[in-house]
């Protein structure tokens, strides 16, 4: 007898701009419609958003995937968030997804996803920050962003804006040559908090970089993805670390998107989360870089991203046992 299968209708938009209350709502329903996936808070923002992490699996191999580190990156959170949607809804009707039986995914791997890293910057970015919401000083969080933003009158304002709410960036939070990585970015000019490329005072300053090391010293994973954006690029080691199989799993991630495999450049190649997991690791750890244009990019680049991609989310689990 031919089963039926209902078609439902989506629940995660590609069309919008993102949020932190988007976010909730969206897991809150995926969560409703497929029970089995869990949910969980890795830790607060600054501003006091729940960073939030699906899981989906309970296979003994943990991998992880995030997205928005940098607030006007935030086109890598629907990335993520439609992913998790196919997964669990593939495994719901007993399909495959990208050719691979998504039963099986579910039984070998344990998935996790923090779609949204920085959610404080990407409501700052898409402008549905609160804005009544007061730091320790009683200064309103967005007047604080805007006071650091003018100091930067050559970076548009709120749109070019890359850190969390504090003006440090996230993905230079790392103790993985933080000195280099401070050394670097204030010959460039970034010597205090601004809207992007300011490592801290320290390493894991922040909450949210501080939240993301802690969630990954507590778990035990075998490949790490950062979704970044733009410029249809792979970088895959740091420094002279070449964990087993990353070359191998980095020209895979290249043939399936049709994206450059390269070495980090100089300015960018120090105290990333990539680049610390790397060391400490040595595991296969890699920095997606989807899009090209100028930073954030448009919703129209969305399905391109999203099918360029979806062999490296299936990849990321499958090659490990290649």
């Amino acid at each position: 007898m031919l089963k039926i299968m209902a078609v439902r209708e989506k629940i995660v938009p590609t069309d919008a701009a993102y949020s932190s209350g988007l976010l909730q709502d969206i897991i809150k329903q995926l969560q409703k419609r497929y029970p089995w996936m869990e949910l969980t808070s890795i830790g607060n923002s600054v501003m006091g958003n729940p960073i939030w992490a699906i899981t989906i699996g309970e296979g003994s191999v943990e991998v992880f995937y995030n997205a928005s580190f940098h607030a006007n990156e935030w086109i890598t959170t629907p990335v993520l968030l439609r992913f998790a949607e196919e997964f669990l809804e593939a495994v719901d009707q007993g399909k495959s997804i990208y050719g691979v039986d998504a039963d099986w995914l579910y039984r070998t791997f344990r998935l996790y996803l923090v779609p949204m890293v920085n959610p404080d910057g990407v409501d700052l970015v898409n402008e549905k920050i609160d804005q009544t919401k007061l730091n320790p000083d009683g200064i309103p969080y967005y007047d604080q962003a805007r006071t650091i933003a003018a100091g930067y009158p050559n970076i548009p304002f709120p749109s070019g804006w890359k850190a969390n709410i504090n003006g440090v960036d996230l993905n230079l939070q790392f103790p993985a040559g933080w000195e280099e990585a401070k050394k670097i970015k204030s010959e460039l000019g970034f010597t205090s908090f601004a809207p992007r490329d300011f490592p801290g005072e320290g390493p894991l300053t922040e909450p949210e970089s501080l939240a993301v090391y802690r969630f990954t010293r507590q778990h035990d994973f075998h490949l790490i993805l950062a979704y970044h954006t733009q410029g249809e690029v792979i970088y895959w080691r740091y420094l002279d670390y070449e964990p087993p199989g990353s070359r191998r799993i980095a020209r895979y991630f290249g043939e399936v998107s049709g994206y450059e495999v390269a070495e980090t450049p100089r300015e960018s190649g120090y105290a990333g989360y990539k680049d610390w997991f790397i060391q400490d690791y040595n595991r296969p750890g890699y920095t997606i870089e989807v899009g090209r244009g100028e930073n954030p990019l448009p919703v129209t680049q969305f399905e391109e991203i999203y099918d360029a991609n979806i062999g490296i989310l299936i990849g990321g689990m499958v090659q490990l046992l290649v």
